[in-house]
């Protein structure tokens, strides 16, 4: 659909930022993308882009334009594909985020088994524990673990992880191996505190009641910040650590940390997909949502 070649080449720049790379990603000629997407503005009669030596960024016209050509090439991309032999390939570029730990341990392994399915299909999988902009940055959906926060965005609930307590072998002989609460403190247990912000309260060690989740404060002589350093730490051996199954199976089955304490687990962790809106998502997204969903399951609560 050659008529709708201004508004591919402006939403691969808004969401490269870049029209030397737009270009090349498309395969045109960098003056081409510049003067398409300077005609485009001029035929609308808004500035989409603001421009400098360094950087491309959407104007507030840009963003609320550019929602809506997602929306329209979603459609179109789609309506082009309908009635093809093979309507139920994925074929196009999707673009996706989710943490780091997530992609690394279950969602990578597994994409051999959807690429292969789906050959056309391109993925642009971003592996963060940083709060995307899933408008600015360009994302067709993310994944996101705990509450989502802002109401502008829609949330599809994934399920809830398992969550599990865990220790290395080491650490275990050295201090001992926890039946009971009580152990935690009578013999002498450090557990390794994860804070997204340092300066801020340490969580503790979070277990289930009768009337609901509590925590327990043990001492921790590690403070980390990330996702990855916080395992990192247990492995090392440097104290207790609550995580996901998800994340942690892999250590587990290889005996490089041991689950502890099974009936008093933490509460399992809400996983949902994240979304600018309800309306119009492509087929990619849909059937990518079912994937994840699918390669997931095992690790629900």
């Amino acid at each position: 659909m050659k008529n709708l070649e201004p508004l591919i080449i402006f939403a691969r720049v808004a969401e490269m930022k870049s029209f030397t790379q737009a270009a090349e990603s498309l395969g045109i000629q960098k003056g081409r993308a510049s003067v398409v997407v300077r005609e485009l503005e001029e035929e609308i009669g808004a500035t989409l882009l603001n421009r400098t030596t360094r950087t491309v960024q959407l104007t507030e016209e840009g963003r609320a334009f550019y929602t809506r050509a997602r929306d329209l090439l979603s459609e179109a991309d789609e309506l082009t594909s309908m009635f093809t032999a093979g309507a139920m390939s994925l074929r196009g570029r999707l673009r996706v985020d989710m943490p780091a730990i997530l992609a690394e341990n279950i969602i990578i392994p597994a994409l051999p088994q959807l690429l292969e399915a789906h050959p056309e299909l391109e993925l642009e999988l971003s592996s963060t524990d940083r709060r995307v902009d899933l408008i600015q940055e360009g994302f067709d959906c993310v994944i996101r673990l705990g509450p989502v926060v802002d109401e502008t965005l829609v949330a599809r609930p994934l399920g809830k992880l398992r969550m599990i307590n865990a220790a290395s072998p080491a650490y275990l002989a050295r201090v001992g191996v926890p039946q009971t609460l009580d152990d935690l403190t009578r013999q002498g247990h450090r557990m390794v505190h994860y804070l997204r912000n340092f300066g801020a309260k340490p969580l503790g060690w979070e277990y289930p009641t009768s009337e609901g989740y509590q925590t327990l404060m043990l001492p921790g002589a590690v403070s980390v910040n990330s996702v990855a350093a916080y395992h990192q730490a247990g492995l090392a051996g440097l104290g207790l650590i609550q995580g996901g199954y998800s994340s942690l199976a892999p250590y587990i089955q290889r005996g490089s940390l041991v689950e502890i304490l099974p009936d008093y687990c933490p509460a399992p962790l809400d996983a949902a997909f994240v979304l600018v809106h309800r309306r119009n998502l492509s087929q990619r997204v849909r059937a990518f949502m079912r994937w994840t969903e699918a390669v997931l399951q095992p690790y629900f609560a």
